[in-house]
């Protein structure tokens, strides 16, 4: 198997003071690299550096809330000031604000869009700018989710700035692949304070804090696992192992990895001339829609307690 090493490489990962962001800066860490670890809590930050260096890893803090052009350059600027360079961007940071569609409020939907979806903006121009001027490549590596992938009810917000992140994913390596940067999306699935609110996890979740291992029912038939679970995919992909590899979204959790296929059309059907409203009426149900696709995260399907 090729080894994984990132020595001499530098990472900033946004919103890694703790849980799936704290699991990618140490795993980035244990490979070598240096890390720019980021939160809007400070002694967060300051606890996930010192987790980090004393497993032997380097890493600083920067303290800022992602969304804003400002914060990105923070950002960046430490990494280059503190390590000399920047090979590796992670962009995990992010914020929850669930509700309806007719209860969201503008506060609600914007301050998601801000931090996810915004936030992942401005930090990957900051970043590619700077790799570019590097001339040696790099590696934007782009949070998703499952919501982002097939909706999820109470999350118009989220899903949506999800979906953005991959369409971004996909553009982004088109347009910095000369430069030889690879950019992906990972959308992962764990054990977090989010998930752990499912009701049909949370038992199994209470166990594993009580040091039970995670059924394979779970592990590789829902493909979920520990945050640990899910932070091999990122040295991998910002390693040499990877650099063929780019505009794709993975998934990885638990057991399990898996590649998400991109939208496309399943279905098609032809009128000469075009369409009206009847004909499509006509011919809709037995053509285009005679398998209609459905929404949401498909419930866990693990046995009744």
């Amino acid at each position: 198997m090729p080894s994984i090493d990132l020595t001499g490489k530098a990472a900033v990962v946004t919103g890694s003071g703790r849980g799936l962001g704290l699991a990618y800066a140490h795993a980035l860490a244990a490979h070598g690299a240096s890390v720019v670890v980021n939160d809007v809590d400070e002694a967060v930050a300051e606890a996930a550096v010192k987790s980090i260096t004393e497993a032997g890893g380097t890493a600083v803090a920067e303290v800022v809330p992602v969304g804003t052009s400002e914060a990105a350059e923070r950002l960046v600027n430490r990494a280059v000031e503190e390590f000399g360079r920047l090979d590796v961007l992670v962009t995990n940071a992010g914020i929850l604000r669930d509700k309806v569609l007719w209860k969201m409020t503008d506060d609600d939907f914007d301050a998601v869009i801000t931090t996810h979806l915004k936030g992942t903006f401005t930090c990957a121009r900051a970043a590619a700018v700077r790799m570019r001027e590097q001339g040696e490549g790099g590696t934007l590596i782009l949070v998703g989710s499952p919501a982002g992938q097939r909706g999820n009810f109470g999350q118009t917000n989220y899903a949506a700035a999800k979906a953005g992140i991959a369409a971004m994913a996909r553009t982004w390596s088109m347009e910095l692949g000369r430069a030889r940067i690879t950019v992906n999306a990972i959308v992962p699935v764990a054990a977090t304070a989010m998930t752990e609110t499912i009701p049909a996890f949370a038992p199994y979740v209470e166990a594993m804090r009580n040091g039970e291992p995670l059924p394979d029912l779970l592990r590789k038939g829902e493909g979920f696992g520990t945050p640990e679970d899910c932070a091999a995919l990122v040295p991998f992909l910002a390693s040499e192992a990877a650099r063929g590899i780019t505009g794709q979204a993975i998934g990885i959790g638990g057991d399990k990895v898996a590649l998400w296929a991109h939208p496309q059309e399943i279905r098609a059907a032809y009128a000469d001339g075009g369409w009206t409203p009847e004909t499509l009426a006509a011919a809709f149900p037995a053509s285009v829609g005679a398998e209609l696709q459905t929404v949401g995260i498909p419930a866990p399907k693990l046995p009744e307690a």
